[in-house]
């Protein structure tokens, strides 16, 4: 006997609707964060919230190449998904940082890693399996 998964039949102008609004409705949200959160703020879990990020980097990028090498047509989301973290890393990592030599090293790495990793990351997800 083979398993079928049940068709979900998704509604893609409503879908389509509802992601726009969402994505608009954002606008007026960081206008108000602009005006009203702190210059500065002392993180509990600093460390955790990195770790965390570079661990979800690891695993994507181990899992987009390993999906790529075998031609399996689930890399396109991998490599989307992991292209889109590379490029919140970068930017997180560049715009924390403090003046100086931390600074540097944060553009450094954007610009000779996670920015050229995360557009391979797109031409990746773009191609058709």
């Amino acid at each position: 006997m083979t398993l079928v998964a049940p068709q979900i039949r998704i509604r893609r102008p409503r879908l389509a609707t509802l992601l726009t609004v969402a994505g608009v409705s954002l606008v007026p949200w960081m206008v108000v964060l602009a005006q009203t959160l702190p210059r500065t703020v002392e993180v509990s879990n600093w460390p955790a919230a990195w770790i965390g990020l570079d661990a979800g980097l690891a695993v994507g990028l181990v899992g987009t190449g390993v999906l790529l090498r075998r031609g399996d047509p689930r890399v396109s989301p991998a490599a989307a998904a992991t292209g889109a973290l590379l490029l919140m890393d970068a930017w997180f990592d560049v715009t924390t940082a403090t003046a100086g030599p931390e600074f540097a090293t944060a553009v450094a790495l954007a610009v000779l890693a996670e920015l050229p990793l995360a557009a391979a990351c797109a031409v990746v997800a773009g191609r058709r399996a």
